[in-house]
């Protein structure tokens, strides 16, 4: 028994002696560590954070106002999406066509000189009297006709104001409503056009009229001129005026 306490003795102590034997051998607990704060260096984070926020803040605007300008100048490129062309052409072509159907005299100036020459110049002297009345007939007719050809401009003209009216009405809406410069530029193009197709009926009216007037007095210059010619034969023929015995009442014996 004593034997056996001994033992367990010295194992005991041999136990409580291997720890700090052992102790070099294990590993030394980890330390806590401390963190230390820095003012500036905080201060210095935080300006480099800002500022690259601006940075990135502009960046942001620059691309929206590139995006805008883009925008801009697509609507000013956009084309106006009406047209009145094709109206004012038509327009134009109805009084240019009736111009050029003016009756016996053409509005050219060959022709013009030519019938000038043959129906409103000098009475020839040698035309017979059946001639100076056809010619006289003929300028009538073609005073007449510049009479009527001319209502026929001024019918048409007249025609043409409801539907320029119209047009006009569209394109100042549409220049109000326009979506970019192009579109403004074109709306005002259309305006000047519409405003020039008026201009040329006044002037196909001033024509018209002024062919009519040039004929009436230019047939009342060949009438007075036919009239001294005809006047001149009565005088000269030799017939003269032959007196004779005209009686306005019946006598009573009859």
């Amino acid at each position: 028994m004593k034997l056996r306490r001994s033992r367990v003795a010295r194992l005991a102590a041999a136990l409580l002696i291997a720890p700090v034997a052992f102790a070099p051998m294990l590993p030394a607990p980890a330390q806590a560590q401390w963190i230390v704060y820095d003012p500036t260096n905080y201060v210095q984070n935080v300006l480099t954070a800002a500022r690259s926020l601006q940075q990135i803040t502009n960046q942001i605007t620059s691309l929206q106002n590139e995006a805008q300008m883009l925008i801009n100048q697509a609507r000013n490129l956009a084309n106006l999406p009406i047209s009145s062309l094709q109206q004012i052409q038509q327009s134009v072509q109805r009084t240019q066509q009736l111009l050029n159907q003016a009756q016996n005299i053409a509005y050219d100036v060959q022709q013009i000189d030519q019938i000038f020459q043959q129906k409103y110049g000098n009475i020839s002297l040698s035309a017979s009297d059946q001639q100076l009345v056809s010619d006289a007939r003929s300028r009538w007719q073609n005073t007449v006709g510049s009479l009527q050809d001319a209502m026929k401009v001024q019918a048409t003209v007249v025609g043409n104001i409801d539907t320029n009216r119209t047009e006009m009405s569209r394109l100042v809406g549409a220049s109000q409503g326009a979506t970019g410069a192009l579109q403004a530029t074109q709306a005002g193009n259309q305006l000047l056009a519409l405003q020039a197709q008026q201009l040329a009926d006044l002037t196909a009216v001033v024509a018209a009229n002024g062919r009519a007037q040039a004929l009436t007095d230019a047939e009342r210059a060949a009438a007075a001129e036919q009239g001294r010619e005809q006047r001149r034969r009565f005088l000269t023929q030799g017939t003269g005026y032959q007196p004779g015995n005209a009686r306005m009442f019946p006598s009573s014996g009859n």
